[in-house]
């Protein structure tokens, strides 16, 4: 591929972020927290000098979900995969590439650790929730970013290797000849990829661009303000332990959900199903093909609830933590009654870190979908599971939207929304107050 076509890719990401960006509010949301505080960074994903880490598109399909409903973000997700991993591969095999890539790699590594510390601090005497909510994040974001780094690095070798497959015989031959020329001609580093440790040590800096917005960096003296909005976060361990772990370069082994259950582990076709989907998703990882990867997961979402701890034990075991983190996500988008039973499912295996989580990514949607999802959360028996869900919503979303959200079923919404209220502090629960009355909803 010449290197004006690895440019169009590149261009066409950049538009379709733009386009994608058009129909958010950067007031609000995760587009505004990144615009808020990587500002530069996003304009050079707009622009196309910057290719935004994965978790940063996920977060702007958040929103969409939020704006477009879920189906269609859930839709368009498979596109922007596609669109995402062609850019990032031809933004990666330009010269200089392959050492930008591993000089990268130490500073998430870095921020990985740092992430790591302020949430052991957070999670202290003292701490506060906020604080915590954003440490996780980051921590989250990084450990992402470590693992989608690690697998473009690997790209970038089998396109460098492959490259010397073709060149070298071509160079021999002319060697004979003629005189001798130089190696490939491909702008490419005529290089392997080099371990982290042979990168040049970067001195502590704020990292630029989007592939960093929404972290925050250890040696910034002058720290912007955390934005007013909390991130839909996974629970972490109290006794989180510094990051360690090969493939993500430092992930805690206590971020790793619980082994699923003896039960599901007994399900003969869940353990052939889950362990088909992990050898497809690592052969396809291995060969690049990032969105073909993403409609596996896709798929997956649907698959009978009961089958989902299995195939969570698969993708751990099989170093794949991220591909779960995307399938969650999937299936956070699925309708009520789905989403419910697939909570349930999780909840049962153990897993309640990833039962949260799933709750907690699901609050994009509609709140008459959240309405009707507690309401099935209930009805399952999951009492629990449907007060995380209200929780982590009216912890995110506009006291309006809570009203909107007991327009379902004011009789027996109403206490449970306040309740949600109430946990998050005395000022959110008289806003949900006022926004009921302002509705036309009476509050006890």
């Amino acid at each position: 591929m010449t290197v004006q076509q690895h440019a169009v890719q590149v261009r066409v990401f950049a538009q379709y972020l733009r386009d994608l960006a058009a129909l958010l509010d950067p007031g609000r949301g995760w587009y505004g927290v990144f615009c808020a505080r990587d500002p530069d960074g996003m304009r050079a994903c707009f622009d196309g000098t910057e290719v935004p880490p994965w978790d940063v598109v996920e977060s702007l399909l958040q929103d969409l979900a939020a704006v477009r409903g879920a189906a269609y973000a859930a839709r368009e997700s498979v596109r922007a995969a596609e669109l995402c991993a062609a850019s990032a591969a031809a933004y990666d095999v330009r010269p200089g590439g392959v050492r930008a890539l591993a000089d990268r790699l130490d500073v998430m590594l870095r921020e990985q650790a740092y992430a790591a510390q302020r949430v052991r601090t957070a999670e202290g005497p003292g701490g506060e929730p906020d604080a915590l909510a954003w440490a996780r994040d980051d921590h989250a974001r990084a450990t992402a970013r470590c693992a989608e780094i690690r697998n473009r690095l690997a790209a970038v070798e089998r396109a460098v290797r492959e490259d010397r497959s073709r060149v070298e015989p071509e160079a021999g031959a002319r060697r004979s000849a003629v005189t001798p020329v130089p190696g490939p001609r491909r702008p490419v580093e005529d290089e392997s990829v080099p371990a982290p440790a042979r990168a040049p040590a970067p001195k502590r800096r704020k990292a630029r661009g989007a592939r960093f917005a929404g972290l925050e960096i250890e040696d910034e003296a002058e720290a912007a303000p955390l934005p007013s909005v909390t991130p839909v976060l996974p629970s972490a361990s109290p006794s989180a332990a510094a990051p360690r772990g090969a493939r993500f370069g430092g992930a805690p082994a206590e971020d790793r959900p619980a082994p699923a259950s003896p039960g599901a582990q007994a399900d003969p076709d869940a353990r052939r199903a889950a362990d088909d989907a992990v050898e497809l998703l690592v052969r396809l990882r291995a060969e690049g093909r990032s969105g073909e990867a993403h409609v596996v997961l896709c798929e997956a979402a649907g698959w009978s609830p009961g089958r989902l701890p299995v195939l969570a034990e698969a993708l751990h075991a099989a170093g794949l933590e991220a591909d779960w983190a995307t399938l969650l996500w999937e299936v956070s988008s699925l309708p009520p009654a789905e989403l419910a039973a697939a909570a349930g499912a999780l909840a049962a295996a153990g897993r309640h870190g990833d039962c949260g989580r799933l709750l907690r990514q699901g609050v994009a949607r509609p709140a008459g979908e959240i309405a009707d999802a507690v309401v099935a959360l209930g009805q399952a028996g999951l009492e629990s599971e449907a007060r995380a869900l209200l929780g982590a919503f009216v912890r995110v979303r506009t006291p309006q939207d809570a009203a909107r959200v007991a327009e379902g079923g004011p009789g027996h919404l109403v206490p449970q929304l306040l309740a949600a209220a109430r946990e998050v502090s005395a000022a959110r629960e008289w806003d949900v107050v006022h926004a009921l009355r302002v509705a036309g909803i009476a509050a006890p």
